[in-house]
């Protein structure tokens, strides 16, 4: 029998397997014993390329064998080459209460067509010090860097700021993640910023892009925004033409750990992280309109964001649309209790067989799992049989089926 090896550091860049914020939990209750990683594929096999590092978040490949990792606490960039940290490319002083730090990661080719120069584009949580501690949240931000790599002296340089994105009112729900299209244009998960917990105290803090009717301009929270490789708007901005709504790609979004681009399509799918119910696949349109705080998963919520009813399409639910230029879309895939899903990508690529190749991969912090999903004809919807036909995962679905590998922790 032949064994296709993947790497725990290529899976971990893959599904980015953080416990963040409210996930913690569920990590703290799991068994303190290391469970042996393990594959549900018997033609594949785990392999140990690297390891010893410290909370990390994001880990994309220049190479086969070149990667670049993050460290969300502490804010190290490392390059890693063959198993081995060769260098340490970058410290940034980051604030790492909760779910801030440094936290996502993208490379892109420079836009010059005729450069092939590497620009690194980070995400990660700042917050100015006094005497060790972080000042206050009040002066904290949420930015987005472009860096060169200069790849002589193995140093990210010449930092310019892409997005200053805010950090409050919590450090709970920030997204950070980071796409490139094939248009080299930037993409970006940012959350709500709110604690999961319900807090009428945090008036002044909900927005349009929370479909709250009457909330103040969108900010760049509870959404994916979309800029050029400078940070500015690509064309006029799909929901309008003010200055942060024109970053708006999709809204309604109350967190995100991953996004993914379909190779076959170039659609851009999203998981989202619900409270304690209703994590979700979705697929992000253009001008997409994921619900919250109005609905979550197959849920109408109340004016708590708790369980009201089902939802359905025929019900009176008001969303902001922006003048129509926003659409409300139910979700492709909904989890009845919450797996925090940590990241979406799709395998372009056989080497793990033919039959994996453009599937579209799931990361989950509860037990480590990852889970796999293939695609219908049209690429538009998820090709699910059985009990898991209605697209809703309950507590008695049989879930084996969606199961690629678990104990990735």
């Amino acid at each position: 029998m032949i064994f296709l090896t993947i790497s725990i550091v290529s899976l971990f860049y893959l599904f980015s397997l953080s416990f963040w914020s409210d996930y913690m939990t569920l990590a703290k209750n799991q068994d303190q014993s290391i469970p042996v990683p393990s594959l549900i594929d018997p033609d594949l096999k785990v392999e140990l390329v690297a390891s010893g590092f410290e909370f990390p978040t994001s880990m994309p490949f220049v190479d086969e064998d070149d990667i670049q990792l993050l460290e969300k606490n502490i804010g190290n960039v490392y390059r890693i080459v063959n198993g081995n940290v060769t260098h340490q490319l970058l410290h940034l002083d980051v604030s790492s209460k909760d779910e801030r730090g440094l936290l996502g990661i993208v490379l892109s080719g420079n836009d010059d067509s005729n450069n092939n120069d590497t620009n690194v584009f980070l995400y990660y949580t700042h917050c100015p010090k006094v005497k060790g501690q972080d000042k206050g949240s009040q002066d904290c931000g949420n930015y987005v860097y472009k860096y060169g790599l200069d790849s002589e002296d193995n140093k990210l340089v010449d930092p310019k700021l892409i997005l200053s994105l805010p950090a409050l009112p919590t450090p709970s729900h920030l997204g950070g993640i980071l796409q490139m299209d094939k248009g080299n244009n930037l993409y970006v998960t940012t959350g709500d910023l709110q604690t999961t917990k319900f807090n009428q105290n945090q008036t002044g803090f909900d927005t349009r892009a929370q479909n709250i009717i009457n909330g103040t301009a969108p900010d760049g929270r509870a959404g994916i925004l979309r800029v050029s490789q400078d940070g500015n708007p690509v064309d006029d901005g799909l929901l309008g033409n003010d200055y942060t709504l024109s970053f708006y790609y999709a809204y309604g979004i109350k967190n995100s750990f991953g996004i993914g681009f379909d190779p076959v399509t170039g659609n851009l799918w999203d998981i989202e992280n619900g409270p304690q119910f209703g994590d979700e696949i979705n697929l992000v349109e253009p001008g997409f309109n994921s619900g919250w705080e109005k609905v979550q998963g197959v849920w109408k919520l109340n004016d708590t964001r708790e369980k009201e009813s089902i939802f359905n399409d025929s019900e009176t639910v008001e969303f902001v649309s922006f003048d129509g230029k926003g659409k409300y879309s139910n979700p492709e895939f909904v989890w009845g209790k919450p797996v925090a899903p940590t990241a979406l990508v799709f395998l372009n690529s056989d080497k793990l067989g033919q039959q994996y190749k453009n599937d579209m991969f799931v990361g989950s912090a509860k037990k480590g799992t990852i889970l796999h999903f293939e695609l219908k004809e049209d690429r538009k919807s998820l090709n699910l049989t059985g009990d898991l036909s209605d697209l809703v995962y309950s507590k008695n679905d049989e879930s084996s089926k969606m199961i690629f590998g678990e104990n990735l922790e």
